[in-house]
C-alpha cells in the first residue's frame, strides 16, 4: 500500500546516484531449502490478486472470494504457482482494506470464512497456493483495539498506539514534529478525548501501532498463527519497514529543490525525508520473530514477501537476514521500477540482484496495485508516461515479461498483465475513488487506473460481473480488444506470450535453475544475458530496448560455450528466427530467446 510519492516516480532518483560495479561474468544460483524439503517458492510465479476487481459472483459490482474460485483454472493454465490477495479482512474500505478493523475474519462484501475454506481447497486441488496480505504497521481506527486505546490513558491497550502530547507554541497545540502521512497532511491527528495526538503513516482513520509494546507483537504472531492453521502459503508484509519510528521524535530533515527550499508534493505539504520514520534497524528483530513463528507453524514451508521500497541493495539484502531468518523474499523494485528502458541501468540492478544478495533468491516485480501498469514505460517525448495503447505496447509488454519471467528470480506479476490491460485514470474528480487521488487532484490523481475490473471477454460487463452492474470502478473501453476470450485462441497475443514464457520458465533447466550471465556489456540498445543450466545447457535471452531495428551478435567461447547453432524457443511474432549465433535481427522492442547447439 505504501505510496508516498507515487513510488514509481520516485525510484529512479533514489538509484541513478549510485555507480556501476565492474559485472562479473558468471551470476550464482542459489539453492536454499528449508526444513519441509525445496523451497515450493524459489522460482516460482505469484499472481498478485485485488479482489475487488478480479471477479464477481453476486452481481453486486464488486469482486468477491467465489468470484476467485470460480477463475482457478485460468490462473492454473496461465502456470500460476501461488495468488497474493489484497486485504480480504472486514473493513470500513476507506484504503480499500488495508483499514483493517477484524485480523480474523472476512469482510462480509468478499464472502465468509467458508467461502474462503473453499478457495484454498479449490487452489490446493490446482497446485496454486494461497498468500495472505498482512497488515502490521497499522489498523483501521474502528478496531476494537484503537476504540479501547482511545478511550482514555489508563486502558489496558493505552500503550499499543504511537500517542504523544502536542507541542505547545505561543500557548497554541501543535503536533509533536513535522512528519506527514504519505497520503498528505500531518502524520498526527488530535484525539480531544484523550487529548492527545496519535500517529498515523497513512491515512488518518489508520493509526499507527506501538511494535515496542510487547503486546502488540504477540497479538500479531497470533494472527500470523489463525491465517497459517487455516491453511495459508504465505504473507505478503505491508508496509513492512514502516514498523519503527524514531524513539526521540526528532524532525525528519526537509527535502530541497533546486532553488534550496523545501519541494512541495501534490498534497501541497513541504516533502521530508524518512530517515526518522523508515527501514529503522529494529525491524529486523520483528522479521525475525515473524520468520520464527512461521516456521513453528508452518513446518517450514510458510513464505514471508515484504513490502520493500529500499534505496540499495545493500539495504535490500540486510532484509534477507544475516542468517537467512528474515524475509525469504523481500520486493526488488530497483529493476521493475526503473521506468524508463535504460538497458546499462537494467544491466547493473540485475547485476546486483544476482552477486550482491549472497546468493538468495531475488524478487522481482514491475507493477502492483500501488503503481501503474507497465504502460508507464511509453514515455513521451518530455519523458513523461503516455499510458494506454501506444504503437509499440505489445512489444514493450513482450520485453517487460521476458525480462521478468526469463531471469533468475521468483517472479511477481499483477492481475491484468498477461492480457496487456492498461493503466486507465479518471478522467474527472468527481469520477475518482482512492481518497489521495481526491485530496490531490490534480496532480495526484490516486490508483484508480491500476485497479480497474479483470477483462475477461468482450460481453458489456467484460465478464467481470452481471450484465448492466455499475462496477465499482469503470470497466475500461479497451475490453473489447484486450480480453482473456479474445486472446485465448491468438498465438500472436499477450496471454499466449505470457504462458508460453511462464511454461520455459518451469520447464527449461536453464531457464528454470541456470546461473545467469549477462553479455555484450557495452551494448547499451539491447539487453541480453545467458542462462546456463545444471548440466550445460544454454539459452540465450535477447530484448531490444528501443523502436528501432538491432543486429546483435555473440561470442560465447569466454562462457564455455563451444555451440553456434540456434534452436528458437521464443520470438516475437513475425520476426526471422535467426540459424546462429553470428547474426540474430531483433525488430522494435523485438524478443529471441534460443537454445544453444
Amino acid at each position: 500500500m505504501k505510496t508516498i510519492g507515487r513510488v514509481c516516480a520516485l525510484l529512479p532518483a533514489l538509484f541513478l546516484a549510485t555507480s556501476l560495479p565492474a559485472f562479473p561474468q558468471q551470476l550464482g544460483a542459489s539453492s536454499t531449502q528449508n526444513a519441509a524439503g525445496p523451497a515450493w517458492w524459489k522460482n516460482a510465479v505469484i499472481c498478485e490478486i485485488y479482489p475487488r476487481s478480479f471477479q464477481d459472483s453476486n452481481g453486486d459490482g464488486v469482486g468477491d472470494l467465489n468470484g476467485i474460485t470460480s477463475r482457478l483454472d485460468y490462473l492454473q493454465k496461465l502456470g500460476v504457482n501461488a495468488i497474493w490477495l489484497t486485504p480480504i479482512y472486514p473493513s470500513p474500505q476507506v484504503d480499500f482494506g488495508y483499514d483493517i478493523s477484524d485480523y480474523e475474519a472476512i469482510d462480509p462484501q468478499y464472502g465468509t470464512m467458508a467461502d474462503f475454506d473453499r478457495l484454498v481447497a479449490e487452489a490446493q486441488k490446482r497446485g496454486i497456493r494461497i498468500i495472505m496480505d498482512l497488515v502490521l504497521n497499522h489498523t483501521s481506527d474502528q478496531d476494537p483495539w484503537f476504540k479501547e486505546s482511545a478511550s482514555s490513558r489508563t486502558n489496558p491497550k493505552a500503550d499499543w498506539y504511537m500517542w504523544r502530547d502536542p507541542k505547545m507554541v505561543n500557548g497554541q497545540r501543535e503536533p509533536p514534529n513535522n512528519w506527514i502521512s504519505g497520503f498528505g497532511g500531518s502524520a498526527w491527528q488530535w484525539d480531544p478525548a484523550r487529548r492527545q495526538y496519535y500517529y498515523h503513516r497513512f491515512y488518518v482513520q489508520q493509526p499507527d501501532l506501538n511494535w515496542n509494546n510487547p503486546q502488540v507483537r504477540q497479538a500479531m504472531y497470533d494472527v500470523e498463527r489463525f491465517w497459517i492453521r487455516k491453511g495459508v502459503a504465505g504473507f505478503r508484509l505491508d508496509a513492512i519497514t514502516a514498523l519503527f519510528e524514531d524513539p526521540q521524535d526528532r524532525n525528519e530533515p526537509y527535502v530541497l529543490g533546486p532553488d534550496g527550499k523545501p519541494r512541495i508534493n501534490a498534497y501541497g505539504d513541504k516533502e521530508v525525508t524518512s530517515i526518522y520514520t523508515d527501514n529503522l534497524p529494529e525491524v529486523h528483530d520483528v522479521l525475525r520473530q515473524l520468520r520464527q513463528v512461521a516456521d513453528e507453524t508452518g513446518s517450514g514451508n510458510t513464505v514471508l514477501i515484504g513490502e520493500t521500497y529500499l534505496n540499495s541493495i545493500a539495504d535490500l539484502r540486510k532484509m534477507y537476514g544475516a542468517n537467512n531468518d528474515e524475509l525469504q523474499l523481500p520486493m526488488d523494485m530497483q529493476v521493475g521500477f526503473i521506468n524508463k528502458f535504460d538497458v546499462p541501468l537494467f544491466r547493473r540492478r540485475i547485476n546486483e540482484a544476482e552477486t550482491e544478495l549472497n546468493g538468495d533468491q531475488p524478487l522481482f516485480v514491475f507493477d502492483n496495485h500501488d503503481n501503474p501498469r507497465w504502460d508507464r514505460y511509453q514515455l513521451s517525448a518530455d519523458g513523461t508516461p503516455q499510458y494506454g495503447y501506444g504503437p509499440h505496447h505489445d512489444g514493450i509488454g513482450r520485453v517487460i515479461a521476458t525480462v521478468l519471467f526469463a531471469s533468475r528470480d521468483t517472479a511477481l506479476m499483477y492481475y491484468g498483465d498477461a492480457i496487456g490491460m492498461v493503466t486507465t485514470p479518471p478522467a474527472r474528480k468527481e469520477d475518482v475513488r482512492d481518497p489521495i487521488g481526491i485530496r490531490g487532484w490534480p496532480k495526484e490523481k490516486g490508483r484508480d487506473g491500476e485497479r480497474t475490473p479483470m477483462q475477461w471477454n468482450a460481453g458489456p460487463d467484460a465478464g467481470f460481473s452481471s450484465s448492466g452492474v455499475k462496477t465499482w470502478l469503470p470497466i475500461p473501453p479497451s475490453y473489447t480488444t484486450y480480453n482473456v476470450a479474445a486472446e485465448e485462441p491468438s498465438q500472436d497475443s499477450m496471454l499466449h506470450w505470457y504462458q508460453q514464457l511462464i511454461a520455459l520458465k518451469k520447464g527449461d533447466p536453464a531457464l528454470h535453475d541456470g546461473a545467469e550471465i549477462m553479455l555484450n556489456t557495452s551494448d547499451n540498445r539491447v539487453l541480453s544475458w545467458l542462462r546456463k543450466g545444471p548440466d550445460g545447457e544454454s539459452v540465450v535471452v535477447a530484448c531490444n530496448f528501443t523502436d528501432q531495428p538491432q543486429t546483435i551478435s555473440f561470442n560465447l567461447s569466454a562462457q564455455g560455450v563451444q555451440g553456434t547453432r540456434m534452436k528458437t524457443l521464443m520470438i516475437t511474432p513475425g520476426a526471422a528466427e535467426p540459424q546462429s549465433l553470428h547474426s540474430i535481427q531483433l525488430g522494435p522492442y523485438g524478443v529471441y530467446i534460443g537454445e544453444v547447439r
